[in-house]
């Protein structure tokens, strides 16, 4: 009979329905699967599932998902992972657009992947108009998501391609994963040029 605990395993054997002896092994957070809660990929969304394109998009037209995502978000939805994206959008804020945009553009996203997201959490606050503790790099929308899908943290990533968004990641020990062409962040675990290498790399290692 093996007891899985927070910090270390132990393996306690029987001889005649009476335990003979107990061995504990240390192991890493990481290793540990948390019986009965999800793993997760959490996504940012611009940069990393639509083309940014050096200005603020406020019209369906000029929102591009990026080509090749479907097939990496499936090897890692096919791998058993909830797929999550987590976006500031501080242009709700500023009245640049409406909750509605932010949504219609999640629905096109959608389409391209085949509904293969899970969920999706966007903070509208900005600094020059309110401060909200959902805008990353706070976390309370990693938070709110952790607690209604049941995700173990330590076996789930995030991928981003600004610091923000890794900050509140390892903050509540998810692995965070840099998107990005020029020097890593100090919070990222690994490095990529795109969201193939990313779902590569969590799913081989």
């Amino acid at each position: 009979m093996e007891i899985i605990f927070p910090y270390f395993s132990s393996l306690i054997e029987y001889k005649n329905k009476r335990p003979t002896s107990i061995m504990v092994q240390a192991v890493s957070v990481k290793d540990v699967k948390m019986k009965g809660l999800n793993k997760c990929v959490f996504l940012d969304r611009d940069g990393v599932l639509n083309e940014e394109l050096g200005f603020q998009v406020t019209q369906s037209s000029e929102f591009k998902v990026k080509q090749g995502i479907a097939g990496p978000l499936r090897q890692l939805k096919e791998a058993g992972y909830l797929l999550i994206v987590i976006t500031n959008q501080s242009g709700i804020a500023k009245g640049d657009y409406t909750e509605d945009f932010v949504l219609e553009c999640h629905e096109k996203i959608q389409q391209v992947v085949g509904g293969l997201l899970d969920d999706l959490y966007f903070a509208q606050g900005h600094e020059s108009v309110s401060r909200s503790l959902l805008r990353k790099p706070d976390s309370l929308m990693f938070e709110k998501a952790i607690s209604k899908h049941h995700i173990d943290a330590s076996q789930s990533w995030m991928i981003g391609d600004k610091e923000r968004d890794l900050i509140p990641a390892r903050k509540l020990g998810i692995g965070t994963i840099h998107l990005t062409e020029k020097q890593a962040s100090e919070y990222a675990d690994f490095k990529v040029n795109d969201l193939a290498e990313a779902a590569s790399l969590i799913l081989n290692g």
